[in-house]
């Protein structure tokens, strides 16, 4: 069994291997994966950590001063819609790119039979976040289109699949999702973008305005616009695929864009970029505004089918945003261990005080907590791709994988904001200079509640799914098969609280099944708070018991201060009651150092 992790060997959280520091994730993955595959990906998670831990973090730094710059037109006035990339931002890409961040889930990689699950898409952008979500934008949105293209197409658009799947930079092609239009916003369902198809080019032309467009020159673009004398509405909606480039011959890739420098204007699709957002964070990505002309466009799948199509994409970019999240509070809590473990204060490192102890206890129960649920919900949309790839389906994961997907978003959104704030404060007055990481986090991280719907916008989707697909039974055994695992004396008092709340958690569904939709919506927020607390309380104390039953009594304190924490309300705010398990428990809970089991429910004390 591993031994606690000496953060004070390190000056600062770069220059290290993500994945070799991050014992949460390989928990999880471990739980998540099959055996075979954890075994090929344990290795290429290490070389991805290492090269994230030193080469992208650097850059990232720099891309962040320094980020992409649009040149819309050329020196004659010509529309050439270049996005310019600093050469740091173009490493970057190659990079993760070509250590399969995309790739490994969609085509066998080397050395093996079949793709890797989507889960291993989010757990390799996890470990960019480390260093730079702004560019995880980008390789999400990539993903998320080869997973519409690969459900879709008919074959038409097969070239583009294979570059937004391709392993060599050189070849590959980035995807974009252009949804938001100034009017609509989060109401997709007034977008007036038309469509209207060019008998003599073959091709559908799209006219409108998109104003909020990340990856604003990726070649394979997914926009949804309305044809003909299609209904008002989402239903009126159909998907298109908008190259940068006219669509005569093979895709633009970036690597010929990056080498060879801007489109000349003829080869350029009808459209202008007209200009980049001046953007709080996320620096990488470049965000602007697009003003179609008839630009070239290729139906995707069904006409007026393509909100449906988009929600299948949506998926996959919430989950990509709740590993976002976590990988930064994963970054922000490294960086808080180290310069804990490091800044001495009144004689003694900071870190040894109670109040800090306290903090860097919850930050990391925190971060247990969110990875714990968004790799559950990573490996029910896993397990759905894997079935609807051999044909199959299955009702109940798609059920209460459509639950949890928007609940991850929206809770882990908010987690990062919080935690990126305090990681700021844990470093005093160096956290809130731009030389310092923890406002590089902060700022990428003010976007996420923001990006693929709103809390307030998800908390509906919430009671979308309790109302059309009947969530609330998957989610019931869910819970209650985790909680029959749970047998171990030093979880019984914190599994009796979490199955004290699901009896209240499922008095509330029933509740707001019998009201009117005003009160329901009033109450949807709430309520998706609570699914996340007692859903991960439950799998928290399934972890726990795993794990007691292997000898280490870990992740039962990190079970008992969620608990704690989020589902138990204590006399005096906790004041009266003599507790002293954040002191108790630092060392196994911030530096990881295992518990003899039959410890855990006498003292907190680590194993040496």
């Amino acid at each position: 069994m591993p031994s606690g992790i000496d953060y004070g060997q390190f000056e600062e959280g770069r220059e290290v291997n993500y994945w070799e520091l991050d014992r949460t994730l390989e928990r999880e993955l471990r739980r998540i994966y099959y055996a075979a595959e954890f075994e090929w990906a344990e290795p290429r998670l290490s070389e991805f950590g290492e090269i994230v831990g030193h080469t992208i973090a650097d850059n990232a730094d720099y891309i962040d001063d320094h980020g992409p710059e649009l040149e819309p037109y050329d020196r004659h006035g010509e529309i050439q819609n270049r996005v310019r990339y600093p050469a740091e931002q173009i490493e970057n890409e190659r990079l993760t790119y070509e250590m399969g961040i995309v790739a490994d889930s969609f085509e066998a990689p080397p050395g093996r039979d079949e793709p890797m699950p989507l889960s291993h898409n989010l757990a390799m952008q996890y470990l960019l976040c480390y260093a730079d979500p702004g560019f995880d934008c980008p390789v999400a949105m990539t993903a998320g289109a080869a997973l519409v293209l690969e459900k879709f197409d008919d074959g038409s658009l097969a070239e583009y699949y294979e570059g937004l799947t391709a392993r060599e930079y050189d070849d590959v092609i980035e995807g974009a999702m252009f949804l938001t239009e100034e009017q609509g916003g989060s109401d997709v369902g007034a977008n007036e973008t038309r469509a209207e198809y060019d008998d003599d080019e073959g091709c559908w032309r799209l006219t409108g305005e998109k104003w909020f467009c990340s990856n604003i020159d990726a070649e394979g673009t997914l926009a949804l616009a309305r044809t003909g004398d299609a209904p008002e509405g989402t239903d009126g909606l159909s998907m298109f695929l908008v190259p940068h480039g006219d669509l005569p011959g093979s895709p633009v890739t970036k690597g010929d864009r990056v080498e060879d420098g801007p489109l000349s204007p003829d080869e350029v699709n009808d459209q202008l970029y007209r200009r980049l957002k001046d953007k709080l964070g996320t620096i990488a990505v470049p965000t602007g505004e697009v003003e179609f002309d008839g630009a070239k466009a290729v139906l995707v799948g069904e006409e007026e089918n393509g909100f449906k199509q988009m929600t299948e994409m949506l998926n996959l970019e919430r989950l990509s945003n709740a590993a976002a999240s976590c990988g930064i509070m994963g970054r922000v809590l490294l960086e808080s261990k180290i310069y804990a473990a490091n800044r001495e204060a009144f004689g003694d490192t900071i870190d040894q005080y109670p109040l800090m102890r306290e903090d860097l206890v919850d930050m990391t129960v925190t971060h247990e907590a969110a990875m714990a649920y968004v790799f559950e919900a990573a490996r029910l949309f896993s397990e759905r791709e894997r079935a609807e790839r051999a044909g199959e389906e299955d009702e109940d994961t798609y059920r209460l994988m459509r639950l949890l997907i928007p609940i991850a978003k929206l809770r882990t959104a908010r987690m990062a904001v919080d935690t990126a704030s305090y990681g700021m404060e844990v470093h005093g007055g160096n956290g809130y200079v731009n030389d310092f990481v923890t406002n590089r986090m902060l700022r990428d991280a003010q976007v996420l509640p923001i990006w693929e719907g709103t809390e307030n916008i998800l908390s509906l989707d919430v009671l979308r799914a309790l109302e059309r697909e009947g969530a609330h039974e998957p989610l019931r055994e869910a819970i209650e098969d985790r909680l029959e695992t749970v047998s171990h004396p030093a979880l019984a008092e914190a599994a009796e609280t979490v199955e004290s709340e699901y009896h209240d958690l499922a008095n509330a569904l029933a509740t707001l099944a019998g009201e009117d939709g005003e009160y329901a919506q009033l109450s949807a927020k709430r309520l998706a708070h609570y699914v996340f607390d007692v859903f991960t309380g439950a799998l928290l104390l399934e972890e726990a018991q795993s794990e007691l039953e292997d000898g280490n009594g870990r992740m039962a304190l990190v079970a008992r201060r969620f608990v704690a924490n989020e589902l138990e309300t204590p006399e005096g705010r906790g004041i009266t009651s003599g507790d002293r398990f954040a002191l108790e428990a630092f060392e196994p809970i911030v530096r990881h150092a295992p518990v003899d089991p039959d410890a855990v429910s006498e003292t907190v004390t680590a194993d040496d």
